[in-house]
């Protein structure tokens, strides 16, 4: 009998997937279950995975190589899809598509397949990340091919005795890490509508009262919170359990799909949002003008191949080598005052910092020569003055 290894979640689509699989295609399904910080009990799946008749079910801790290898790539670029999203699931999936390649080698697979609609991004992530790996396996894309509304893929799932955490009066659609979580269905589809308060929990507000946390970096990398050192895990972890508390990381975006459609996508993303911002501001202190400006045009090219599904393009990897560069000087610590719904950078300090407190000042005492700005003037205006002195087009 062929098999397939599944991406397994242990969710409403993946759960039907296992049966749909053998039923559809007579395959033997084997099941990964990855954890990259989304709370899941990974004995739980992994059981629940056996009961539903799999031949294997693996479940992998991988919460540090998703940071090391995925998002601190991701916060050197300041990677946020259309300035707003942090790109937390699409920095998962090259690394799920990257052991659904390894784990059907080591069983001998001839197919892999995942619980990614039709319409989504993440059929695209999925499906390139695992053809850019292995480009001699086949995919299947469960919910792709059977077209199931949400209510008759819960009816199905009823007739063949799976067991689902969603149920028609909770229809939302989650997925997690780390670097945050994405709430889809139900009403959030009606772009008019405010999304309900009982779909956040990251986010509940749980604190009013104002305060301070310090973030520090050393070369692009957070490496300790308030002066205590601590691995991008723990930091990472921590500041989505502190910033949430103040209601920090809420998104509500009308997102460009890569597939053509426009998407209402709901985050909560408290860490992911404050680190990007805090680092940022290490940058603006420690870059050279041009360099900073030139950065930013790269990032947006970057956001756009990570989002679209190109991870492992040539094109992200030089972009990724040349931002790994401009970390070098990314050191320093940054001062941060959270209150509710919102944060502000009060602070920020390096030893490469380029801000000069003499130049800048306007007291007595400044550095800067105002007399050489009069021929500096003049020589940076000079294409305009000949331009000018031109006259209007006759």
């Amino acid at each position: 009998m062929e098999k397939v290894v599944l991406a397994y979640s242990g969710g409403l689509d993946t759960s039907v997937a296992i049966k749909w699989l053998m039923q559809k295609y007579s395959l033997s399904v084997i099941t990964l279950t990855v954890d990259i910080g989304q709370g899941i009990n990974l004995n739980e799946v992994k059981k629940k995975a056996e009961d539903l008749g799999v031949e294997k079910a693996y479940v992998l801790d991988l919460k540090d190589e998703f940071v090391k290898n995925y998002v601190i790539p991701a916060i050197k670029a300041n990677a946020m899809y259309e300035r707003v999203y942090p790109l937390a699931t699409a920095l998962s999936r090259p690394l799920i598509a990257k052991y659904l390649a390894k784990i059907a080698k080591e069983n001998g697979a001839k197919y892999v397949a995942h619980g990614c609609t039709g319409k989504g991004n993440d059929q695209v992530r999925i499906d390139l990340g695992v053809k850019a790996i292995a480009p001699d396996l086949e995919i299947i894309a469960p919910v792709r091919e059977w077209n199931f509304s949400r209510e008759e893929e819960m009816e199905y799932a009823v007739e063949n005795d799976i067991p689902i955490p969603v149920s028609k009066k909770n229809p939302f659609s989650i997925d997690e890490n780390l670097w945050g979580k994405s709430i889809e269905g139900g009403i959030l589809e009606d772009p008019w509508q405010e999304p309900p308060e009982e779909i956040f929990e990251v986010t509940k507000l749980r604190k009013e009262e104002p305060s301070y946390i310090e973030l520090s970096f050393e070369e692009g990398v957070p490496v300790a919170l308030n002066g205590i050192k601590k691995s991008p895990v723990e930091i990472i972890e921590e500041l989505n359990s502190t910033v949430g508390a103040y209601g920090i990381g809420r998104i509500d975006h009308i997102e460009n799909r890569l597939v053509g459609i426009k998407s209402r996508e709901i985050y909560e993303a408290p860490a992911a949002v404050l680190i990007i911002k805090a680092h940022e501001a290490i940058e603006s202190l420690v870059f050279p003008r041009e360099l900073l400006h030139f950065k930013r045009t790269l990032e947006d090219k970057y956001v756009e191949l990570v989002y679209y599904g190109l991870w492992f393009d040539p094109l992200r990897e030089a972009i990724q080598a040349f931002m790994d560069k401009t970390q070098e000087r990314v050191t320093g610590k940054v001062r941060i005052k959270l209150q509710p719904w919102n944060f502000s950078i009060v602070g920020r300090e390096s030893p490469y910092s380029l801000y000069d407190h003499g130049l800048a000042t306007y007291d007595k005492g400044s550095t800067f020569s105002t007399e050489s700005a009069i021929g500096f003037i003049q020589l940076f205006g000079l294409p305009n003055y000949l331009y000018a002195k031109k006259g209007p087009k006759s």
